[in-house]
């Protein structure tokens, strides 16, 4: 029974690592996403579109991003920084369900759903 329990814990520590992992991953590449609009704004001293416009849907903010405008650049970076731990509890979902730890798939599929409806319901506001 102890050996079942240390594997658990091992286990249980390897998954709290990669998921460590990923979110400092997705953080940092944000973050340079980010810095990489923010320099090409100041070197440039455009952001890529007239006045105080700036994209405003996930279609404008990618194809600004296809014709490599800083707003939209530094925009991509915040989404990015958004999704990153969304991303994480997306992931997590499947790692609670390969450990078979049925209830925290089902707390964390209530949450991935409260998630994106938030989401639906913001871009819909």
């Amino acid at each position: 029974m102890a050996g079942s329990n240390e594997s658990s814990q091992s286990r249980t520590f390897e998954i709290e690592t990669a998921i460590s992992k990923m979110l400092r991953i997705g953080v940092m590449f944000a973050a340079i996403v980010i810095v990489t609009g923010l320099i090409q704004y100041l070197v440039t001293g455009d952001s890529g579109y007239p006045g105080d416009t700036y994209p405003t849907s996930f279609g404008a903010i990618v194809s600004g991003l296809v014709a490599f405008k800083a707003a939209a650049v530094i925009q991509t970076g915040l989404l990015l920084l958004i999704l990153t731990p969304v991303f994480r509890v997306f992931v997590s979902l499947f790692l609670f369900w390969a450990e078979r730890d049925y209830r925290y798939v089902i707390i964390t599929t209530v949450v991935f759903v409260i998630l994106i409806l938030s989401f639906a319901l913001g871009k819909a506001g």
